[in-house]
């Protein structure tokens, strides 16, 4: 079977299995989604549902993450993953978001991923998600099943992402990762 006859097998079995994927990650707009999915690294996505509520009581805006100590923060998610990293990062982007962006999520991959503890993956998300922008984000997860799949050959997420664009109908992006 040719890689293209692949993903449109994969691709026709998901749509099956999966007609209209929920985002795993609770939020209520771009800057919880963005919260959320910054957490979500190294962490698995029930236990940033099991975080954020709390988080978003305090934090669930630039202006009031913004005002927020680090630590407060910290203690707020220190069941994720690389929390002391995160809590500076959340720190830092509501800080930018209030200054550069009038509190609010910017609608571009250049200006997301220059906010701290926002790679590629996370813009990815926030652009597909918050703003219905077509993106392809890809995780380890995605990146390991492309591979299984015989989708790519990539050494890294960032070539398996081309390589998956190539092979999918935009359209179908913002579901396909989820």
């Amino acid at each position: 079977m040719k890689k293209q006859e692949r993903a449109d097998f994969v691709r026709a079995r998901l749509a099956e299995l999966y007609p209209d994927p929920p985002i795993p990650l609770d939020h209520r707009d771009a800057f919880t989604l963005l919260t959320a999915v910054l957490l979500s690294a190294q962490c698995t996505d029930k236990k940033v549902n099991e975080v954020t509520p709390a988080l978003f009581r305090k934090g669930g805006t630039p202006r009031k993450m913004a005002k927020l100590k680090i630590e407060e923060i910290l203690e707020l998610i220190r069941q994720c993953g690389l929390a002391p990293q995160k809590a500076k990062a959340l720190h830092g982007l509501s800080r930018i978001l209030l200054e550069k962006h009038q509190g609010q999520v910017p609608g571009t991959f250049e200006e997301l991923e220059a906010l701290p503890g926002v790679g590629h993956k996370t813009a990815s998300v926030v652009m597909a998600q918050a703003f219905g922008h077509p993106a392809f984000p890809v995780d380890t997860h995605i990146h390991r099943l492309a591979q299984r799949w015989g989708l790519t050959n990539g050494k890294n997420v960032a070539r398996t992402e081309a390589d998956l664009k190539k092979l999918f109908p935009r359209d179908c992006w913002n579901d396909l990762h989820l």
